[in-house]
């Protein structure tokens, strides 16, 4: 074993993989938050994508595993544990969470500029698109589409699976983020809540259909985009450097578009049309907070001011584990 496969190996980079691995999860489950940027943050970006380059290129090699499996466990634990809490956060508070989602998201525009400096015009304009890619996506989510909508299905969940995966790899890009916009983020989030809480109280009837409708179409989707994009985005990266992270940027500034927090879940009433049917009593009885159309409303001052605040608690938070992962990350040593 060489000095830099049994550099990857040594305790400090488990520890790394460990803590990478937990805050990529988490960062699926929350709109806004991108896996890939918590990588970067930890300081196993580089490892990671080389790992699954090896992977997919059937090297078999003792380092790759380590990286891959101490990111895969924490990654599947803090996805496991967090899913019911997070997503019954959003819903409840959710100016509180989206206000602190937006810190959490800015605080890894720092890392990308490091990767891009010196830009060139190339990364402007790309960014540019990234800007209005979101701001569309965001008005999407407001306007008819994201969270208001809640889409199923094995082939939709494997998509969104795969769209997911992008953001392992993808510093900037949201897994929930990507998930709410595709308005599977719910379904997704109360399926791993349903399939943990059956488990636990070993009901294997009430598991079978989280599991198999959402929770495995997800996951093999997941799978096999992680084995495309960080392959695709390896070649990007390489070859049109410059414009690629132009894009990047632009997505994860952004994603701020479609987080503003000021924005509430609106109980339907009878007679109204939602999701594509008008609405009864008996329908409308059914219909949970957590699938209620949102709609913007103007703040008080303090729900402001408390907002700016959590912005900055979030920010901390990501800077902070940059600081933790230590070296620069970059694309250019994966």
């Amino acid at each position: 074993m060489n000095a830099r496969a049994s550099e990857a190996m040594s305790a400090k980079w488990g520890l790394r993989c460990l803590l990478g691995g937990s805050l990529m999860g988490l960062a699926n489950l929350v709109p806004g938050i991108s896996g890939g940027t918590m990588l970067l943050a930890a300081g196993i970006y580089p490892r990671f994508i080389e790992a699954l380059a090896d992977l997919s290129a059937l090297r078999f090699r003792k380092a790759s595993f380590f990286v891959l499996g101490l990111v895969g466990i924490a990654a599947a634990a803090a996805i496991l544990l967090g899913a019911g809490v997070v997503k019954d956060a959003v819903v409840q508070h959710r100016w509180a969470m989206y206000s602190l989602f937006i810190g959490l998201t800015l605080g890894g525009v720092p890392v990308l500029w490091q990767m891009a400096r010196p830009t060139t015009g190339a990364f402007w304009i790309a960014m540019g698109v990234g800007l209005l890619v979101m701001a569309a996506l965001a008005w999407m989510q407001i306007y008819g589409g994201g969270s208001s909508s809640h889409r199923e299905g094995a082939a939709m969940m494997f998509f969104a699976g795969v769209a997911g995966a992008s953001a392992m790899i993808l510093p900037g890009v949201s897994g929930g983020y990507l998930l709410l916009v595709l308005g599977v983020y719910v379904p997704v989030l109360g399926a791993i809540d349903a399939l943990k809480e059956a488990l636990r109280l070993n009901d294997l009837a009430s598991a079978y259909d989280p599991a198999l409708q959402v929770v495995l179409p997800v996951g093999i989707g997941v799978g096999v985009g992680i084995l495309i994009v960080s392959n695709l985005i390896k070649i990007v990266l390489e070859r049109y450097e410059q414009p690629t992270l132009g894009v990047l940027m632009g997505l994860l500034v952004g994603a701020v578009f479609g987080l503003w927090p000021f924005q509430e879940g609106v109980a339907p009433g009878v007679g109204e049309v939602f999701k594509g049917q008008v609405l009864t009593a008996e329908a409308l009885a059914e219909i949970t907070p957590d699938k209620y159309p949102t709609e913007l409303y103007a703040p008080t001052f303090a729900e402001a001011m408390m907002a700016v605040g959590l912005i900055g608690v979030g920010y901390m938070i990501t800077t902070l584990v940059a600081r933790i992962g230590g070296a620069e990350p970059s694309h250019r040593h994966a």
